[in-house]
């Protein structure tokens, strides 16, 4: 079974809203989706500033739940396309921010993901996610622009002392 692990990016925060938006949460994604988020890593399209994994694979996420169907879209990857691939693929081990990877335990704990429905962990959510924004753009341009301003919003929450 696989785990969410929370990490923190600074040991002593200045406030508790600094704390907050600073947790990162441990995920897998599946190779081919690792591998397509690699390349944008790497590209010459990500500067200033560079994003790294847990700020391309939020963007991801925040892009699917943009979508008022999002619950619908990644079940249906998930029951059309994930579920056809060879099970024990491996994965690589990556972060997201808390705020994204808390749509993703809600929607893993919602009814579309009980009995009778096929039961789906965290890393076929956050993947499904991903190839979603692959297969909307190849490019990746709107992953980076979302990551920008996931940013801004994760920003705006320290300054005003919220948490989400």
């Amino acid at each position: 079974m696989i785990t969410a692990t929370t990490t923190h990016r600074h040991t002593a925060p200045r406030h508790a809203a600094e704390s907050e938006t600073q947790d990162v949460i441990e995920t897998r994604l599946w190779l081919d989706e690792h591998d397509w988020l690699y390349g944008l890593l790497r590209s010459h399209n990500n500067v200033s500033p560079t994003f790294r994994f847990p700020d391309l694979i939020s963007a991801c996420v925040s892009l699917v739940f943009a979508h008022n169907n999002a619950a619908s879209l990644i079940f249906q990857f998930l029951g059309t396309e994930l579920v056809l691939r060879e099970p024990l693929t491996p994965r690589r081990r990556e972060s997201m921010w808390r705020q994204q990877y808390q749509c993703l335990l809600d929607l893993q704990r919602s009814p579309q993901n009980r009995h009778p429905n096929p039961k789906f962990q965290l890393d076929q959510l956050t993947t499904a996610c991903v190839a979603l924004c692959r297969s909307w753009d190849i490019s990746g341009s709107a992953v980076l622009q979302q990551a920008r301003r996931n940013i801004v919003e994760r920003a705006q929450r320290s300054w005003t002392g919220s948490s989400s």
